[in-house]
């Protein structure tokens, strides 16, 4: 890659895949294309498996903080162990840890259905067995996240990113409605067996790929002190850490769904599965819809971000308060569509501002966050719903989501040197905002210069949170300054257009507000 002059030019190495897009380019990979069939099955059979085990726990006792103790020892080795598991997945090959991985989840799951089908099964079988299938997660996720890449390559990893949540969508619209016809029919049992079946499908896929076609990764070395490196690496970069903070918020408080569902179809409006898998199907044909729409977008902004985070938050406020049947359903498809915009955005933004080398370490960091803040969340928002009811429990969430959004957006546009502007004027032009992050006076980047909002390079100052960060301003500078050499070993020049030394390849970066 050669040098180029100019502010804009300079940024180019930035923005590898901002190139307009199909909404299913990444299928044109054959090795994505296995990786994808598979994993739409093997999808299908855990939200059966999902459904199936919160309606037993809450079969068997009567207690949505059972459930919630059921969802938290699922996640609760992602808390304690998160981080190893991204170690793992950076030093070895991904494609066998994956073989590895989904054959022991498969057995799980049949372990599971032959307690269930003989009659024998207990509720602490469910919490050991829920238990053990957090610890294989720790070291699937984020080498099944991290896979991608390797897969489809930096040009269309938000693309693959985005299908994979069509994806695990597309099975949720299938996989609630069929446990609930067969918990209601059969029994719980034979949606364990069929998820345990399933895993076949994904590992069919693995072990078809061609090795050759794989997009070559540099692999961390073993050595000490790589977690406290990969810790390092986000901590410095505001572009990394504040999206993570935002993604911790919403899975302990808002991703509550098994618990607040389950809890409204059995307590607020006196129905069975049949209900709550109907609930689950709504809310997947919501993320479903927010996966198509993300995976036809070019480039990731932390706009788009912080604004669904705070849609959805109050999304579930009006659910919650919603007084008949119908409307809380039908509320459950935009929830469904700003979640899985939130969570597609995420999970492109941190992969594409992180090195390749670190990649694993910080899906691992990511990943922990989100759904290991489960344990602490699942428990108390199933205490809230116990004690306060269904209503109260999931007002609670959406608040908690809402106030974390609005409070990450400001803390942005702070590093950004931004300031909200309210514009009330009976005068305003079409096209100008109501509400912006315009640039603090005395602030860099405000007398408009190149790279800077209103100047050569940068975005304009009328623009909502997130296009008005300059690159040069204090968060870019913060984001690229090397102050921990160790662990920013390889990684390229952020701005100044330098060629990477021969084999590297430049790690996409995005500055606080994109």
């Amino acid at each position: 890659m050669s040098s180029a002059a100019g502010p804009e030019a300079a940024t180019e190495p930035d923005r590898p895949a901002e190139q307009k897009t199909g909404t299913f380019s990444s299928l044109k990979v054959r090795n994505y294309r296995l990786f994808a069939t598979g994993a739409v099955v093997s999808n299908t059979g855990t939200w059966m498996s999902r459904i199936a085990q919160d309606w037993l726990v809450l079969s068997i006792t009567g207690s949505s903080f059972a459930v919630g103790i059921t969802t938290a020892l699922q996640f609760l080795p992602m808390l304690l162990f998160g981080l190893y598991g991204g170690v793992l997945a950076d030093r070895y090959p991904k494609r066998q840890i994956l073989i590895l991985t989904q054959a022991v989840l498969g057995l799980l799951g049949l372990l599971l259905a032959g307690l269930t089908l003989s009659g024998v099964v207990q509720v602490w079988h469910v919490y050991t067995i829920a238990f053990l299938l957090g610890v294989v997660t720790v070291v699937d996720n984020p080498t099944r996240q991290t896979f991608v890449v390797e897969m489809v390559g930096p040009d269309h990893v938000r693309n693959a990113v985005s299908l994979n949540s069509a994806n695990f969508q597309s099975a949720r619209l299938v996989g609630p409605a069929v446990a609930g016809v067969l918990i209601t029919a059969v029994g719980s049992g034979w949606a364990f067996l069929f998820n345990g079946l399933s895993f076949l499908a994904p590992l069919t896929g693995l072990l078809l790929m061609r090795t050759s076609e794989l997009h070559k990764i540099e692999r961390a070395p073993r050595g000490k002190g790589q977690l406290r490196e990969g810790l390092r690496y986000v901590a410095g970069r505001p572009e990394l850490i504040w999206p993570i903070v935002l993604v911790g918020f919403i899975g302990t408080f808002g991703f509550n769904f098994p618990i607040w569902l389950s809890a409204f179809a059995n307590k607020v409006f006196s129905s069975g599965a049949g209900t709550y898998g109907l609930f689950n199907t709504l809310m997947a044909a919501g993320s479903l819809i927010g996966a198509l729409l993300a995976a036809r977008r070019s480039r990731t902004r932390l706009r788009m971000l912080v604004a669904t985070a705070c849609a959805f938050g109050l999304l579930e406020v009006v659910a919650a308060v919603s007084p008949v049947f119908w409307l809380f359903a039908l509320l459950l498809i935009p929830i469904g569509i700003f979640g899985m915009t939130f969570n597609a955005t995420a999970n492109a933004s941190v992969q594409l501002a992180t090195d390749p080398v670190m990649r694993g370490r910080v899906m691992s960091l990511y990943m922990m966050v989100f759904v290991g803040g489960t344990p602490v969340g699942g428990p108390v928002m199933g205490w809230v719903t116990d004690t306060y009811g269904a209503r109260v429990g999931f007002l609670s969430g959406g608040l908690v989501s809402a106030a974390a959004a609005v409070a990450v957006a400001l803390v942005l546009a702070r590093v950004g040197g931004l300031r909200p502007q309210l514009n009330l004027r009976r005068g305003r032009g079409k096209g100008e905002p109501l509400f912006a992050f315009v640039p603090r006076d005395g602030a860099p980047g405000a007398s408009g210069g190149p790279g800077t909002p209103g100047g050569p390079g940068g975005a304009t100052s009328d623009v909502p949170v997130g296009d008005g960060a300059a690159e040069d301003g204090p968060a870019a500078r913060t984001a690229a300054a090397p102050d921990d050499e160790s662990a920013r070993e390889g990684e390229p020049p952020a701005t100044d257009g330098a060629t990477p030394p021969q084999g590297e390849e430049p790690a996409p970066r995005l500055t606080p507000a994109v």
